[in-house]
């Protein structure tokens, strides 16, 4: 995201965006992919909901949180480019209250990689989880990535 500092993401999290919703797909490569038509559509305060769930030690994926999504409301998949959307709307939300914030740090994109777009960057996120016992590890040599190392191990079960 772009401009961060002139955003009021608080606002963006509290807009439902006329969701949750249901949309019912046509295109064949997406219903392979995602296994199935019926895709959900969660608001940002949902994500938020799960995200502030996630205890001290623990990480959940936003792929974990969108099958939550979908096994919940009766749906295939949950989309998954609001999906990342609201996971970064959530995290600078947070960054901008003073108070009740939500753990935002403790969400990994996938295969347990941390996210870029966090508030203060890999570095924050790098930073506050190794404060909470997590192990970051770096994979690449170009195209350099970050990884809780075994995070299969500490991921926080929704059902």
């Amino acid at each position: 995201m772009a401009n961060e500092d002139k955003k009021d993401f608080n606002a963006m999290l509290h807009d439902n965006k006329d969701m949750p919703k249901f949309q019912i797909i046509t295109d064949l490569k997406s219903i392979e992919k995602y296994g199935g038509d019926r895709m959900y559509f969660a608001p940002p305060i949902d994500y938020d909901k799960i995200m502030k769930q996630i205890p001290h030690g623990k990480v959940i994926t936003v792929g974990k949180i969108r099958e939550y999504f979908a096994k919940k409301n009766g749906a295939d998949f949950t989309e998954p480019i609001t999906a990342g959307i609201f996971v970064s709307i959530v995290a600078w939300a947070s960054y901008q209250r003073e108070e009740e914030h939500t753990p935002y740090w403790r969400t990994l994109k996938a295969n347990g990689e941390l996210n870029e777009k966090y508030p203060g960057g890999i570095e924050a996120q790098r930073e506050m989880l190794e404060r909470e016992g997590h192990t970051i590890i770096q994979k690449g040599r170009k195209n350099i990535k970050y990884y809780v190392k075994d995070y299969e191990s500490v991921l926080f079960d929704l059902s």
